[in-house]
C-alpha cells in the first residue's frame, strides 16, 4: 500500500505544488552523480517517431544534467506531450479544481471515514509538529497522504519544481516547442477521488503505522530511476501497486494509459515527419498495462533507448 501512497504523491506534485508556485525554470546544476541511464523508448512508424520518456515528478538538484539520451531526444522532437499542459499547470482556477476534488460533497468529514485509531494516530502526528487534525476535517483521506508524503519527501531534499517535467517545460518555452496535455488538472483529481474511502483510509493507516517505510520506497524508487532500471520499478513498484490496490491500480494507472493511448497514437498517424516528445511517470511505461507494451501489441517498432544498455538487464521493456 505505501507503493500507491507514493505514486499518487509523485503523481499529484505535478499539480499540487504548482497551484503555490512560480513559473517553473529549467535546471542546470552539473553534478558527476547525475543518472546514468534514461527511461526512454522511441516508438516508430513510416514517416514519424514518438519518444516515451518515463520521468520522476520529485528531484533533487544533484538528478540534473539529466542523461544525453534525454537531451538528444528533447533536441529531435518537434513538440512535447506532458500528463497535463503546462498552461493548466499555473492556471488561476486550477487550484479551486483541487479544492474542489480534495474536499467531501456528503457531508462527510474524516472523522467519519477514518477508523478510529488512525485518526488518533494522525492527530498525534499532527501535534508533534504543531499541527492539528481539525484543519483536515473536511480532506478527503487521499489528499491528507499525499500532503504527509510530500512533506516526508520535502524533507529528504526532493522538489516538485527540480522535477523532470517541470524542467522540461521550461526547456521546451525556452525553444518555442509547443507543448500540450495528455489529460487535464480535473481528470488527474477526478481519478485520485475515485478512489474508495476505505481503500483511501487503508493506505493513510499503513503510512502512519510505518512512516520510515515510505522513505526507504522513495529512496528505492528514485536509485531505480536515476539506473533506468525499469525491471526493478516494475517489480517493486507498479506491480506491486495492481497487487495491494488494485482499484488504485485501475484508477491511477490503466484507465489513464487507454485514455492516453489513442493521443499518443495520433502524434504517430500525423501525415508529417514531425517526432513528439512524451512526458510521463515512469511507471506509466512498465508493465502489460504500460504503454510501451500496449503500442508494441498494436505493431509499432519499439526500442529502448538507452546507451550502455546493450547486453544487460537494463535494456528489458518490463
Amino acid at each position: 500500500m505505501q507503493s500507491r501512497l507514493l505514486c499518487l504523491a509523485l503523481a499529484a506534485a505535478l499539480a499540487v505544488p504548482a497551484a503555490f508556485a512560480e513559473q517553473p525554470q529549467a535546471v542546470a546544476a552539473p553534478t558527476a552523480q547525475a543518472a546514468r541511464h534514461a527511461l526512454l523508448w522511441k516508438v516508430s512508424d513510416a514517416d514519424n517517431s514518438v519518444y516515451l520518456l518515463g520521468s520522476f515528478h520529485l528531484l533533487k538538484p544533484d538528478d540534473y544534467p539529466l542523461p544525453k539520451e534525454i537531451d538528444a531526444a528533447f533536441e529531435d522532437a518537434e513538440s512535447l506531450l506532458f500528463e497535463v499542459d503546462p498552461r493548466e499547470m499555473s492556471a488561476p482556477e486550477t487550484l479551486a479544481t483541487i479544492q474542489k476534488y480534495a474536499a467531501y460533497d456528503t457531508g462527510k468529514s474524516l472523522g467519519t471515514v477514518l477508523p478510529k485509531a488512525t485518526h488518533e494516530k494522525l492527530a498525534t502526528l499532527l501535534a508533534t509538529s504543531g499541527g492539528s487534525v481539525q484543519a483536515f476535517e473536511q480532506t478527503e483521506p487521499w489528499m491528507v497522504s499525499m500532503s504527509l508524503v510530500l512533506g516526508l519527501t520535502h524533507a529528504m531534499g526532493f522538489r516538485a519544481e527540480l522535477g523532470m517535467d517541470r524542467h522540461l517545460m521550461a526547456r521546451a518555452a525556452e525553444a518555442g516547442k509547443p507543448a500540450a496535455g495528455l489529460e487535464t488538472i480535473e481528470d488527474q483529481m477526478r481519478a485520485m477521488d475515485s478512489v474508495s474511502h476505505a481503500e483511501q483510509a487503508q493506505g493513510l493507516a499503513e503510512f502512519l503505522d510505518d512512516p520510515r517505510h515510505a522513505m526507504q520506497q522513495m529512496q528505492d524508487m528514485h536509485g531505480w530511476w536515476r539506473s533506468g532500471d525499469a525491471a526493478k520499478l516494475d517489480s517493486e513498484m507498479r506491480a506491486e501497486m495492481a497487487r495491494k490496490s488494485p482499484q488504485s491500480y485501475r484508477l491511477l494507472d490503466i484507465d489513464r494509459n487507454n485514455a492516453w493511448l489513442p493521443k499518443v497514437e495520433a502524434r504517430l498517424a500525423e501525415a508529417t515527419v514531425d517526432d513528439t516528445l512524451v512526458v510521463v511517470g515512469s511507471l506509466h511505461l512498465l508493465g502489460n498495462d504500460g504503454l510501451v507494451s500496449k503500442l508494441r501489441a498494436k505493431g509499432y517498432v519499439v526500442e529502448r533507448v538507452c546507451s550502455g544498455c546493450e547486453g544487460t538487464s537494463l535494456q528489458q521493456v518490463h
